[in-house]
């Protein structure tokens, strides 16, 4: 399974101002916007860190998922969510010739914590050896910052902010404090109810 971004979130989309306001930073001044390709910067690291985190895509944009066999044939869970539409669901040959599955033959099963594409019949159609498929949507809350969540927000704010206090660190310490591993608790405790909920055996 592979999932990529066919584009990336606009810089029109980040919310550069509001992060300037959340910090504090002077205004008034000429050089208002001095600053402003490092506040972008820290504002596409936040994003991605809390989007890797949640596996959920705060501001819409296309990706696309390729697989080679299906999860479950009554149903693939995509990887990120929410998924507000499928493009298109493409069969690709072994020999690189590609066929449109008519749409038909699957729908989007919408959910805010796993989304799944759905056979219409009983099953999803077969994926030959040596095949693959590729599955365009789109995925997030919405095109602009507001219609993300609102703790969501927060936690892309104070994250960033947490981003640009550590950017005179040693690298060994920035790179640290830019890890998805490595965020302050106020930021862990606002997305933790977005948190994927994780089942399993207990010894």
């Amino acid at each position: 399974m592979i999932l990529l971004e066919e584009n990336q979130i606009a810089d029109a989309a980040l919310p550069v101002a509001d992060l300037r306001r959340h910090m504090r930073l002077g205004t008034g001044f000429a050089d208002d916007t001095l600053q402003d390709s490092v506040l972008n910067a820290f504002l596409r690291a936040a994003i991605s860190a809390i989007e890797g985190r949640l596996s959920k895509a705060l501001l819409t944009r296309r990706f696309v998922l390729t697989l080679n066999a299906w999860r479950d044939d009554e149903g693939q869970p995509f990887p990120i969510a929410p998924v507000v539409a499928v493009d298109s669901v493409t069969l690709i040959d072994g020999d690189g010739a590609s066929t449109a599955v008519a749409n038909d033959r699957w729908r989007l099963e919408q959910s805010s914590i796993a989304p799944t594409l759905r056979p219409t019949g009983a099953t999803l159609f077969t994926i030959p050896r040596h095949a693959h498929v590729e599955i365009r949507f789109d995925a997030g809350f919405g095109a602009d910052f507001t219609a993300v969540p609102a703790d969501l927000r927060q936690a892309v704010m104070l994250l960033a902010a947490h981003y640009y206090e550590y950017r005179d660190d040693p690298r060994d310490n920035l790179e640290a404090s830019l890890g998805q591993g490595c965020m302050p608790f106020g930021v862990t405790s606002l997305i933790a109810r977005y948190a994927p909920v994780r089942l399993g055996l207990s010894s």
